[in-house]
């Protein structure tokens, strides 16, 4: 599968292992890939990280790139990048997702560089919180949350089996 013809999510220096983990199950389960960018707060053969993940690391496409500089010069000209973090101007609704479409999700405790946000306004979406006192939603749900967002309004394309969608 081609990553024109998939989603892809991109963890921005993950720092909790079992998010990762559970990410990576996700991926798995949806043919989404995903992107590790450097520095990681974890080995990539830690325990929790593989645990959380299960097997399913064998059935994740999935790169690690040593830093947000070398993931960019990998993108192709078309790429379309959404932003995720709280205080956006748009809710993650709002957004139009195609295939090929890169989901862009920061660190647990500092979330995205805010030079990240401030030259993409039209593409940093925010998912709704209804108790304002809530500091923050786990990665992993974000992750869930969005992902599935874009595959419903892409139709659930190249999912198969008895949990796809018709």
């Amino acid at each position: 599968m081609s990553e024109n013809s998939q989603l892809n999510l991109v963890l921005v220096e993950p720092e909790i292992p079992p998010n990762t983990g559970n990410i990576a199950r996700l991926c798995a389960a949806t043919r989404t890939r995903l992107h590790l960018i450097e520095p990681l707060g974890f080995r990539l053969d830690d325990t929790t990280l593989k645990r959380a993940g299960m097997d399913y690391w064998r059935l994740v496409q999935w790169t690690c790139w040593p830093d947000w500089v070398a993931f960019q010069k990998s993108l192709p000209p078309e790429a379309q990048l959404w932003f995720i973090e709280s205080g956006g101007p748009l809710r993650y609704t709002d957004a139009t997702f195609e295939f090929g479409d890169y989901l862009v999700f920061g660190r647990e405790t500092k979330g995205l560089p805010m030079a990240f946000l401030e030259n993409a306004r039209d593409h940093w979406l925010r998912i709704p919180m209804l108790d304002p006192d809530a500091r923050s939603l786990n990665l992993s749900n974000c992750a869930s949350i969005v992902l599935y967002e874009a595959l419903r309004q892409t139709g659930f394309m190249g999912l198969s089996g008895p949990f796809a969608g018709s």
